[in-house]
């Protein structure tokens, strides 16, 4: 490697994360879309995996990153910034859901009032979708714990920072939900 390929790749030093966020907080609107490129992919799948449908995630995205950068003169540095904006967008997430949950019920409700319905379809279930349902059958302690541990690859310390709970919760909400999982599951286990 040349010296002018080493320069080319030296790291700016006001490109990292907390460098980024000075430069933002004296009003650089390029950092702000530096930190946004950066972290917005992860974000997004962070938040499709809670919420299953692409449209909302990125919808999720927008609200994650307004309630950021909106925020971030709160940022302390305690956690790393990742952690601090995952835990936004989870509570976004969250919070998003409850309202397309109430909606979908009204809508149901409206749909069982219709008593000329076609019959339901009764398909052989496949797997992934019975998974994908065990899942979003689960509690939202529980549901975010499994997207964020077996999904997403959080250590439980981080679960815990991003969900305001203790790493033991994170361990046993874990742990019960994979046996929630594996009981939807076991016709599958032979």
């Amino acid at each position: 490697m040349t010296t002018s390929a080493i320069a080319l790749h030296a790291p700016d030093p006001g490109s990292d994360d907390p460098g980024l966020i000075v430069r933002i907080l004296a009003g650089d609107r390029i950092a702000a879309r530096m930190l946004y490129d950066r972290h917005a992919r992860r974000v997004h799948r962070l938040a499709y995996r809670i919420c299953g449908d692409e449209e909302l995630a990125c919808d999720l995205v927008q609200d994650v990153f307004v309630r950021a950068f909106a925020q971030l003169a709160t940022f302390r540095g305690e956690s790393a910034f990742t952690t601090w904006l995952h835990r936004i967008a989870v509570t976004t997430a969250l919070n998003s859901m409850r309202k397309v949950k109430r909606i979908r019920e009204r809508e149901e409700v409206l749909e069982d009032a219709d008593a000329h319905a076609a019959p339901a379809r009764e398909a052989d279930p496949d797997l992934t979708a019975r998974l994908h349902a065990a899942i979003d059958a689960l509690p939202d302690g529980l549901r975010m714990t499994v997207l964020l541990h077996d999904l997403e690859g959080y250590t439980h310390a981080e679960i815990g920072t991003m969900l305001g709970v203790a790493e033991g919760t994170s361990k046993a909400r874990l742990f019960e939900a994979r046996a929630r999982l594996r009981e939807s599951l076991q016709d599958f286990r032979t």
